[in-house]
């Protein structure tokens, strides 16, 4: 598991920066300890926060529209608890200010002899760590931070539910303007309504489905393992495509476990398993040879991404390559011809991957140019990439060593309607700003050390 996990911090960056263009606004972010936000807001030193906070349960600030609901569950590492009074004698962390504490003081209003203490700057990553290592017996953690947990220590297991389920929202001071909560009510009917905020939620939270305990432990092993015999020649494919070798990786592993003589009942073979046209395309003579099956697979999933029209923009570019990589440019076409008949994104992801499936059922694929197509497979196996692609960026770096600089935390944001696109740096030990236009909001997002990975 990554000792920081900067993927809330990362979706929550993405609605700061949507809401900033709707505003027309500069946005100041000033880090701060989670456990020092509410009492910062109450004292109007920032507009607003963005830290994952729970809005049911507390009454000292205002809080805007809830953009997301997440179970918070305990965990521990002993035999899965059936009943709260379970967790009476546990030793209980959870991080300081975070959702999950707000959440254990709904839960010690039903049940006083729950008690827990408190970690300052530490995430719900580092603790779900601890607890999966023995070094804890229990801590409590939304089931988004458990799913991805789960993928890299399968021995976790949640025991039960320990309060209604967390509605995160911004976090805004007692006497705020009423325009800016009017604003802030307007970007996120704007968001649902238009299925920008579902498309966000998928693209960070999505794929974060657990892997079965076993096929957890055999990819780490295999990673451990296998992969370093091989990875060069991921690093090569990467160079001649401009790609990611953990991407090539990710979809090796996928459709072989890395194995080089690997053979389906359709006689697609290969590490990269090539059909044999496919492999005639891309120049490989022996589809059973790691790199020409790799490199060729690299190539080929390189010329699904060029096939594809100009105004798709990344991830969504990829992730439908890889769908036209399972089952066909063709069918790749139908589904997106239904999503857009349906009223939905052809060019997004997060809408095809609903319809493909429906190209499996003859009331659809009856209707379609190039019929019968398996897609629930696409969907699955481009899921499945996305997880072990992150799985791959995130192992500890002694694992599975890195060929380039880890990416910083705060990613380049894609701008919408055409705009340029800025980037939000991390935070220097003042304020860091992104100049949108004239006016400015003071935004608190939680430093690196731990506000930003609790929620």
């Amino acid at each position: 598991m990554p000792a920081e996990n900067s993927v809330d911090s990362e979706f929550e960056l993405q609605l700061v920066n949507l809401f900033a263009e709707q505003m027309h606004v500069k946005i100041k972010l000033m880090p701060l300890p989670l456990d020092q936000v509410m009492k910062s807001i109450v004292t109007n030193q920032a507009h607003f926060a963005t830290s994952g906070l729970r809005s049911n349960g507390s009454e000292s600030v205002r809080f805007g529209p809830s953009y997301q609901t997440v179970a918070e569950q305990a965990v521990c590492n002993s035999a899965p608890l059936r009943r709260m009074e379970g967790l009476f004698k546990k030793n209980i962390a959870v991080m300081a200010g975070s959702a999950q504490e707000t959440a254990l003081h709904e839960a010690q209003k039903k049940f006083p002899a729950l008690h827990w203490h408190t970690r300052p700057n530490q995430s719900a990553a580092k603790l779900l760590k601890e607890v999966a290592e023995g070094k804890l017996e229990c801590t409590v953690a939304n089931e988004e931070q458990l799913s991805l947990a789960r993928n890299y220590h399968p021995n976790l297991d949640s025991t039960i539910d320990i309060a209604t389920p967390s509605n995160l929202a911004w976090a805004f001071a007692p006497d705020t303007a009423a325009d800016l909560l009017t604003e802030a009510e307007k970007f996120f009917t704007l968001i649902k309504q238009d299925g920008t905020l579902r498309r966000l939620l998928d693209h960070y939270y999505g794929h974060n489905k657990q892997l079965e305990s076993d096929d957890a432990v055999a990819f780490i092993t295999k990673a451990r393992t296998v992969l370093p015999h091989i990875r060069r020649l991921f690093e090569e494919a990467a160079t001649l495509t401009g790609m990611e070798w953990q991407l090539f990786a990710a979809l090796a592993y996928q459709e072989s476990h890395w194995d080089p003589l690997a053979t389906s009942p359709t006689k697609v073979r290969g590490m990269m398993m090539l059909t044999e046209d496919t492999a005639d395309r891309m120049g490989v003579t022996n589809r059973l040879d790691a790199r020409q099956s790799i490199i060729g697979g690299a190539k080929y999933l390189l010329m699904l991404k060029e096939q594809l029209p100009l105004r798709i923009k990344e991830p969504d570019r990829t992730w439908l390559a890889l769908a036209a990589y399972n089952q066909g440019y063709g069918h790749l076409e139908d589904a997106r011809v239904l999503t857009q008949q349906q009223g939905n994104n052809p060019d997004k992801w997060a809408d095809v991957k609903k319809v493909m499936p429906l190209l499996a059922q003859p009331l659809y694929f009856e209707q379609t140019k190039y019929g019968y197509a398996r897609g629930g497979e696409a969907v699955n196996l481009v899921e499945m990439v996305r997880m072990h692609h992150d799985m791959l960026n995130n192992l500890p770096l002694g694992t599975v060593p890195r060929l380039l600089t880890p990416a910083q935390d705060y990613k380049l944001l894609e701008k919408r309607k055409g705009k340029d696109e800025a980037q939000l740096r991390p935070p220097s030990n003042a304020i860091n700003g992104l100049s949108v236009s004239g006016k400015s909001l003071s935004v608190y997002h939680p430093t690196r050390e731990g506000a930003q990975h609790a929620r």
